[in-house]
């Protein structure tokens, strides 16, 4: 494979220093690649995909189970680039966790004016009937996923904070499974950080959290309608845990039970794999008036664990992002090791008014919105877009938020036979095991398949990589 006629377009690639120039991580891999002979790139891409097909790494969209895009060509994170990213990470999901305790408690951070407390109790993922919930462990973040950029000058940034259900660690392992599989002798000479124990991890953050050495777990699932549910359904297995839907749950004895064919069975802790949503599926009966009042009053009563806790999702709010380098320092008494991309809030009166005047060049994000959906990328809009979203910010200004238009770094990608840069991301997943947070090695690269594309999400038509932490 021969990459001299690889152009980096973008400000930072993340193979090139210029064209021709690799960067000194990337060296040694691309030399792999030229010496050898029995391997090409777009082969080994449609290989890849076939044992992804056959290994169910599928998801579900407009009804048809598709294998994400995989390319071969992995994301590259050096060790010591690596361990400002772990310490990071490690520092935000800290701090984080410590916010939500916070503001369904004391909420001093409120009463110092730090956040003004409308920009917490107007968030549509504010939980009031979760205040003064203690759960295990004073533990609201159990899983989270941090998305995080690369900018212009490869300087790392977050980009969004994934609290309530970051999916997508499935593709990670077993993106890593194809490349095994594919390309054996590769991985053996460059040996990345291991990814496979990721289940076991998970299961010592649901051990930590159980009330007793004999307690009963599960996976809950809103079930196949989930485009994730192929992920639900291999973590649930490998943990060695039930998988149950909303429409197996019963209420009895004031405990959370589901429905098998073998009877009854209570659950002690819940790994929540949906939002609260799904829980409206459940039927707890009188006095409840719907199944999320069942799942908070459990869980208030210290009667069920769930991960992540019910009210965490207040830390996702795009609004309430922006607050998050003062929440650092206000608990840990730290300046951010990871900036956050720069934010104007349209409830202030001039963002508000910066925003309006600068459309055409900012990204503009709904509050509340996940996955690309409620999103105006400025640059790539039209009038009539941009006219639709000034009026729906005139009209609520609190759900908005604008971030200017940040050029992601571009990483090799294999496009109809040819190399050529795509736009990337990275979404790395934290898990709080209690005595210690493990963020596990590399995370998801997600990338752009289309040209120019800053939306990278697989929901949008994007695809994947293998990360690679090095050693």
């Amino acid at each position: 494979m021969n990459f001299d006629t690889y152009v980096p377009e973008s400000k930072f690639d993340e193979y090139f220093v210029s064209p021709g120039q690799p960067r000194a991580e990337a060296k040694p891999i691309l030399e792999w690649f030229q010496q050898q002979t029995s391997y090409n790139l777009p082969d080994i891409k449609a290989a890849a995909e076939d044992v992804l097909r056959e290994l169910g790494a599928t998801f579900s969209f407009e009804g048809e189970e598709r294998v994400l895009p995989f390319d071969p060509l992995p994301r590259l994170i050096s060790a010591t680039e690596w361990q400002t990213l772990n310490s990071g990470l490690q520092q935000r999901v800290t701090a984080l966790n410590q916010f939500c305790a916070d503001v369904y408690g004391d909420q001093k951070i409120l009463q110092d004016g730090v956040i003004p407390r409308e920009v917490i109790e107007s968030a549509v993922r504010f939980r009031k009937d979760c205040i003064g919930m203690k759960p295990p462990g004073d533990i609201w973040c159990h899983i989270s996923g941090i998305d995080l950029v690369r900018n212009g000058d490869g300087k790392w940034c977050v980009l969004e904070d994934n609290l309530r259900v970051p999916s997508g660690i499935a593709y990670v392992l077993k993106n890593r499974q194809a490349m095994e599989h594919v390309i054996p002798d590769m991985i053996k000479t460059f040996r990345p950080s291991p990814v496979n124990d990721y289940a076991q991890q998970l299961k010592q953050v649901l051990d930590n959290v159980a009330p007793s050495a004999n307690e009963n777990q599960a996976l809950i699932t809103p079930g196949p309608c989930s485009s994730a549910y192929s992920e639900h359904a291999e973590l649930a297995e490998q943990m060695g845990i039930a998988l149950v839907t909303p429409q197996d749950l019963v209420l009895q004895d004031d405990y959370l039970h589901y429905q098998s064919d073998r009877g009854l069975h209570r659950i002690d802790v819940a790994y929540r794999r949906g939002d609260t949503e799904m829980f409206e599926a459940f039927n707890a009966g009188d006095p409840y008036p719907d199944g999320v009042a069942a799942i908070v009053d459990l869980c208030q009563k210290g009667r069920l664990a769930l991960a992540n806790t019910i009210g965490a999702g207040i830390g996702d709010d795009k609004v309430v992002y922006a607050y998050v380098p003062d929440i650092i320092r206000y608990y840990l008494s730290a300046d951010p090791i990871l900036p956050n991309v720069e934010t104007y809030l349209c409830w202030r009166e001039q963002d508000r008014a910066y925003v309006l005047d600068h459309l055409d060049e900012l990204v503009v994000k709904a509050a509340s919105a996940e996955g690309g959906e409620g999103m105006l990328v400025g640059i790539n809009s039209t009038a009539e877009e941009r006219a639709d979203f000034a009026e729906k910010i005139r009209q609520n200004p609190r759900g908005y938020m604008a971030q200017p238009t940040i050029f992601l770094s571009q990483i090799p990608t294999v496009i109809d036979g040819s190399m050529q840069g795509r736009h990337t991301d990275l979404r790395p997943y934290v898990l709080h095991q209690g005595d210690r947070i493990h963020v596990h090695p590399g995370g998801l690269t997600r990338v752009a398949l289309e040209k120019g594309q800053l939306v990278v999400n697989s929901s949008q038509g994007g695809g994947a990589k293998d990360t690679w932490v090095l050693a």
